[in-house]
């Protein structure tokens, strides 16, 4: 049983393992957030936020830190120009006062890195840091509708429509259950 759990858990929730990364280098780490569901859509804004602490659980406001946010189309080359360099605002998300965020709007779809650097203001104690977020960034709507064929021209009712992504997900659950489905009468048979 614990397979088709795990099956469901994978179904239901596809993304979550790029979801809520959390990263570490010397005595800092943060976790990055991406406002909408960290989700983000190429050529919509999203706000982009980290959960930034020092050892021990105390967060580092971006007052208390000098940083700079870099992102990179993937993959890139060492020494490569960043694609963008957002300026952070200090931001109040959840639990957190004046935390390092910038609203980003990311060109296309596909794979990019943020980076982000950081070092201390006067009189703050924590290591000089740098931290590297893989995030993917998914088409939007728009670009979706806009590049999907033309049925019939003359006719705009007739303009193909993306399919819905719930309909993939049921049609690999579905294969999913046949297929355990299968595995579970193979071995019912070999135990008679």
């Amino acid at each position: 049983m614990p397979v088709v759990f795990l099956l469901l858990l994978a179904v239901n929730h596809p993304s979550s393992t790029s979801a809520h990364t959390v990263k570490i280098a010397a005595d800092v780490g943060a976790t990055l957030h991406i406002e909408p569901n960290d989700n983000p859509q190429a050529g919509k804004p999203a706000q982009a936020w980290f959960a930034l602490t020092r050892k021990g659980g105390k967060a580092i406001a971006l007052k208390d830190c000098n940083c700079q946010l870099a992102i990179y189309a993937q993959p890139h080359t060492a020494g490569e120009p960043p694609l963008l360099e957002p300026s952070l605002q200090a931001i109040t998300a959840e639990k957190y006062q004046g935390t390092p965020g910038a609203e980003i709007t990311f060109p296309k779809p596909g794979a990019y890195q943020l980076v982000l650097k950081g070092k201390p203001i006067a009189g703050g104690n924590f290591s000089p840091f740098e931290l590297k977020f893989d995030v993917t960034v998914a088409a939007s709507a728009a670009n979706v509708s806009r590049s999907s064929p033309e049925v019939n021209k003359e006719n705009d009712k007739n303009v193909a429509q993306p399919q819905s992504s719930s309909f993939s997900l049921w049609a690999i659950a579905a294969g999913i259950f046949a297929s355990l489905g299968i595995v579970l009468a193979v071995m019912q048979r070999r135990k008679r």
